[in-house]
């Protein structure tokens, strides 16, 4: 991971802890019901928050990547397959994608297979 995201994993982390430390904490004179019940709409709150952040923002951005990767797919590019085929695109139809290897063969994948392009 780099640097940053340990920093503010860390940093929410610590902020969570001392909320959760805090919520036994009620001040004289108030009812622990209103005080222990703010402190876990927060707690769930940036719960939330932080799944979001650290989960599914990150997947929906690397979605995005790939659908733009296959929408940009042209005859001649040099890409590798998730089982880990390298070709080149002989031909590209609707759902499927035509690839010849090394050796010659052509084989046909489905386009959501071709999980990287390599360049030159």
């Amino acid at each position: 991971m780099e640097k940053t995201k340990i920093l503010k994993l860390g940093l929410i982390g610590g902020l969570l802890t001392s909320i959760v430390f805090m919520g036994g904490c009620v001040p004289a004179g108030t009812e622990e019901g209103s005080t222990s019940i703010w402190t876990m709409l927060i707690f769930v709150v940036l719960i939330f928050g932080l799944m979001y952040f650290v989960m599914i923002r990150p997947q929906r951005k690397r979605q995005k990547g790939h659908q733009q990767l296959i929408e940009e797919l042209k005859r001649g590019d040099r890409v590798v397959t998730a089982g880990g085929i390298y070709g080149v695109i002989d031909s590209i139809s609707e759902d499927s994608v035509i690839i010849k290897v090394e050796s010659g063969a052509t084989m046909r994948v489905a386009k959501g297979s071709v999980s990287l392009k390599q360049e030159g």
